[in-house]
């Protein structure tokens, strides 16, 4: 048996799809405009799908340290942490890291990925337990899969079920509770201050990802657990540098005194090259701009309320009812939809990201949208159109109800709508 057999469904499934362009699985940006715009396939297209949330992968400050680090530096470390792979600027990065969230220790890992894979399979051990939501972000599940502790999953934001599941616990074992901030498919909100005190009650010590929440929840963009204030209450917060810092690389930070004793025990983190001096230079740049970013917080904000708020008056179905993030799912009932859609928003000048089972939560079909601070409002006016035209070039079947509330609410408050597009 040829060991590539067993992805005969896949290769089936990909057929299936035959050769419809553009192909929503094989995107290639052929040219970075800026932070909001590429070019495919020859033409100019508005990026809404990026997880560019605070728009700094074109910041010139972050370039310009990364060109100084190219020169200084080289390309790369070729090494690992534990052995030739510490620059100056990963310890550097770190302090960045540290004085960014107010916590005692970092670690920097080369991605974010290798963070999750790295911390929850390194800290929960043979005899602990790991406890994670339901729709916990693949890089939580393949953790779980490389370590050795028993894993225990409970009901997506359900506190009653963690508390649940808790109780049946050991009392005296050692308990890992991980959560999200924000869940990356249909970027709704973990309920934190009530799960973390579930957590707290049963003995558990909690770790946190703030991978899509960094930069732009939070007075000072830290995340969901600084917006709730219960920082003090998490013991390891992991996040990522490829959202809103614009790069790319992972962490985990933590207060805990035996903290650092994870550099020699952490697999991902000692046996994988360390991240190239360019990077870390223009990361440390983005962590150390993004405290202030209160004006950026805000026109990113903005761009989410008029995006979603549109989606739902043309009678799209949303994965939230509020914002809740900058991520803004729209569901579709069939695969056929779903890249009809794609192809669709791509010929009308907007990328959008394609989610579809098994990667996504209860089996569904989703167009992800993503918005940046780097938006203009007249840009996210132009996704709407392009969802508008796409939806009618696919008679789509929109939620009738919405629509005609819609179309009513427009109608008797046509000079209040017309000033709230200008102002944004």
């Amino acid at each position: 048996m040829d060991l590539l057999d067993k992805f005969d469904p896949l290769i089936a499934e990909r057929a299936r799809m035959g050769d419809s362009q553009p192909d929503p699985l094989n995107i290639v940006m052929d040219e970075m405009l800026s932070a909001t715009e590429a070019m495919i396939g020859g033409r100019k297209i508005i990026l809404a799908g990026t997880n560019n949330y605070m728009g700094m992968t074109f910041d010139p400050d972050a370039i310009e340290a990364a060109k100084d680090a190219l020169d200084a530096f080289g390309t790369g470390t070729t090494g690992s942490r534990i052995l030739n792979g510490t620059y100056q600027g990963h310890k550097a990065l770190e302090q960045a890291l540290m004085d960014f969230y107010g916590m005692d220790h970092a670690m920097v890992f080369t991605t974010g990925y290798q963070a999750n894979l790295g911390m929850i399979s390194t800290l929960a051990g043979r005899g602990d337990y790991v406890i994670i939501d339901a729709d916990s972000h693949a890089s939580i599940y393949d953790a779980c899969a490389m370590g050795n502790a028993d894993v225990l999953r409970f009901r997506h934001n359900s506190v009653e079920d963690l508390e649940k599941r808790l109780k049946r616990l050991p009392a005296e074992s050692a308990k890992l509770v991980v959560l999200e901030g924000i869940y990356s498919m249909l970027g709704d909100r973990a309920p934190l201050r009530e799960l973390i005190a579930v957590a707290k009650a049963a003995g558990a010590q909690v770790l946190v990802d703030e991978a899509h929440s960094m930069g732009f929840c939070g007075e000072t963009g830290r995340g969901v657990a600084q917006e709730l204030g219960v920082e003090d209450q998490v013991d390891f917060i992991v996040g990522t540098f490829s959202k809103s810092v614009g790069t790319v690389g992972g962490f985990c930070l933590s207060n805990h005194p035996k903290f650092e004793v994870l550099r020699f025990a952490c697999r991902p983190y000692m046996f994988t090259a360390s991240l190239p001096p360019s990077v870390v230079a223009s990361a440390i740049s983005s962590i150390r701009s993004l405290k202030n970013a209160h004006n950026k917080r805000a026109h990113l904000w903005g761009n989410v309320e008029r995006l979603h708020g549109g989606l739902k008056k043309l009678g799209f179905n949303l994965g939230t009812e509020s914002v809740e993030s900058p991520i803004v799912a729209v569901c579709l009932e069939t695969q056929d939809q779903l890249f009809g859609m794609c192809r669709a928003l791509l010929l009308e000048g907007v990328y959008v990201n394609v989610a579809r089972p098994p990667a996504t939560p209860t089996g569904l079909y989703l167009l992800r949208c993503s918005l940046g601070a780097g938006h203009s409002a007249d840009q996210v006016d132009r996704i709407l159109e392009a969802f508008k035209a796409a939806a009618h070039t696919l008679q789509l079947p929109l939620n009738e109800k919405l629509r005609a509330a819609s179309a009513s609410e427009n109608a008797k408050a046509p000079q209040a709508r017309d000033a709230a597009v200008a102002t944004g």
